[in-house]
């Protein structure tokens, strides 16, 4: 199994000319964030994931978590001590509040970091990912005393933190749920209930576990309206900060899963021996809006699971290409046997996880620091937020089934023998388009409600913004022939927006629901493109190596991708009429 490296050299250059993280670094909060500074870091990152938790992956995969007659969970040898030197490196605080503990970096960072934390290790990753999320809905929506209480630990990642939304009969249908909540004297509230799917709801690398959890109070309205949110951590915390007497919360079973085995999906039961004890977070029935603000970025972490599992998997696929050797290429001495890599197919399939992969990695980048920009008051910027991050998730997950897959592809046989581990990638990549709003809600959001930004302004804003980056390589000698494929490619975007737009507009919502998803899968395409130009135009001014990469990788993606855009066309437009009645 090729062993991981983490692709620095990429990452920098994204970094720098999309993300622009030089001109983050000139405002006032990060300062300390200076590129040498960030590069220095991801470097030293990129060590740690690959000595220590990259090694876990495959044990982690073939043993994974175990649930005790005690209700405890066991993970896997090496993980707690992986852990815990995650925690003393002090990887997890980097991007949160200085006042409790953090780095104060740019979330763009945190997301660059955590690439390399899932290309590394998915299962282990779930856990410190979960906990950021979880720190995200505290310090929007936690009061003095619950920050104080809680960030600082979780900040380090001494404690972790889980997610509590779904219950047997509300998974995505979300205010189905009927999970209760009931005042106590203390100003607490008793918690009841079971909850499903819970990522490292229990588990032995930390002490404590604080449980985010959806629930309903009495006389509150039905569905999400009348949903409030609550901290009901494993142990209850003393005034002094110490943990106290342990919480009515029990992991009843673990699931078998797919993949990320070493990742315990719980089911958990709230109050079976008379409540939990939790408090509420934010105000009452705001817990929808709570979650969200959890589950937004948290939505852009998925997105990049699609990237950081093709990256793995590309590189395992490229160590074989070239180890392996079969037939003759074309040209080849007569007699002899060539490496796959040599094979036009082969070269080909690795060339369409590259490019995919590039294209991923800009808009991921891209959209962390769209979100370190909105934080500053960016207005711009907030809206770029709202309209990449459905297509982030959802072409990004996508993408990372299918390259995963190719990945297999390019071993043959052998990829579907586990002992060569690329299997493992596509089982675990399978996940991701279910997380966090599974691929179809993220397709209906952006067409029935960020299509609308500023009364479609906000995406007829980025549409000439695309023009111009395929004006800019038309006028440039080396890329001129990425300019045609981009223009048309834009245009077919531009054409499916506006008819959905009018669909919308006319109150024709199944033509735009039928239409929903091919239209997600078309704006990551065209977006994918556009940042591929982007690159290759930046790099010309970088060295010859650097532009001859991301002139080839525009070329390729502009003449084998780019076209599938209009394709998708017919099938955004198609309406409702297309479905049976079933």
């Amino acid at each position: 199994m090729a062993e991981y490296q983490a692709p620095l050299a990429e990452m920098a250059f994204v970094l720098t000319h999309i993300a622009d993280i030089a001109e983050l670094a000139k405002h006032e909060r990060f300062t300390h964030a200076e590129p040498e500074v960030v590069f220095s870091l991801l470097e030293e990152c990129g060590r740690f994931m690959r000595e220590v938790l990259a090694p876990l992956n495959v044990i982690g995969d073939r043993i994974g978590a175990k649930r005790n007659a005690d209700a405890t969970v066991t993970t896997v040898a090496g993980f707690a001590d992986g852990y815990r030197r995650y925690v003393e490196a002090g990887w997890g605080s980097v991007p949160f509040d200085p006042e409790y503990g953090g780095g104060g970096f740019p979330w763009v960072v945190a997301i660059a970091m955590q690439e390399m934390l899932t290309s590394a290790n998915m299962g282990f990753s779930l856990c410190p990912l979960l906990t950021q999320g979880a720190i995200d809905a505290i310090t929007h929506h936690g009061s003095p005393e619950q920050k104080a209480t809680f960030l600082p630990k979780m900040i380090t990642g001494e404690w972790t933190a889980t997610m509590n939304l779904t219950e047997s009969q509300a998974g995505s249908d979300v205010g189905a749920l009927t999970t209760k909540a009931v005042p106590n004297d203390d100003g607490s509230w008793s918690i009841s209930g079971q909850k499903i799917f819970i990522t490292y709801g229990e588990h032995d690398m930390t002490e404590q576990i604080v449980h985010l959890v959806l629930a309903r109070t009495p006389g509150a309205a039905p569905g999400t309206k009348g949903i409030s949110c609550f901290i009901v951590p494993k142990y209850l915390v003393n005034s002094d900060g110490s943990l106290g007497r342990r919480n009515d919360a029990t992991c009843v079973s673990i699931e078998h899963k797919a993949g990320i085995h070493a990742s315990p999906t719980c089911v958990m039961n709230y109050g079976d021996n008379g409540g939990a004890t939790g408090w509420l977070l934010g105000e009452q029935h705001t817990g929808m809006a709570t979650m969200f603000t959890m589950m937004n970025n948290a939505r852009l972490s998925v997105g990049l699971e699609g990237l950081a599992l093709a990256e793995r998997a590309y590189q395992h696929a490229l160590a074989y290409a070239r180890d392996r050797r079969q037939g003759r290429a074309v040209g080849a001495a007569p007699g002899s046997n060539s490496a796959i890599i040599e094979h036009p197919d082969v070269s080909r399939m690795l060339m369409t996880m590259r490019v995919h992969i590039e294209a991923m990695r800009a808009l991921c980048y891209l959209n962390g620091a769209s979100i370190d920009r909105a934080r500053l008051g960016d207005s711009a910027a907030k809206e770029r937020v709202e309209l990449f991050t459905p297509i982030t998730k959802g072409w990004c997950t996508d993408l990372g089934v299918e390259l995963t897959s190719v990945g297999i592809q390019i071993h043959g046989g052998m990829g579907y023998v586990e002992d060569t581990g690329a299997a493992q990638f596509w089982r675990d990549s399978r996940i991701a388009p279910i997380y966090e709003g599974t691929n179809g809600i993220q397709a209906i959001d952006l067409a029935t409600r960020k299509l609308s930004l500023r009364g479609g302004a906000a995406v007829a804003d980025l549409i000439a913004e695309m023009r111009s980056v395929a004006a800019a390589a038309e006028a440039e000698p080396a890329l001129a022939v990425v300019a045609g494929p981009l223009g048309d490619a834009i245009d077919a975007f531009a054409a499916a927006a506006g008819w959905l737009q009018a669909r919308l507009q006319a109150g024709a919502m199944n033509d735009v629901l039928a239409g929903a998803s091919p239209f997600l899968r078309m704006s990551g395409t065209v977006l994918g493109g556009w940042l591929l130009v982007r690159s290759a135009l930046a790099a010309r001014v970088e060295e010859t190596v650097i532009a001859d990469a991301k002139s080839a990788s525009a070329r390729f993606y502009a003449t084998q991708v780019l076209p599938t855009a209009a394709g998708l066309g017919p099938a955004v437009t198609g309406g409702a009429a297309a479905l049976p009645n079933w």
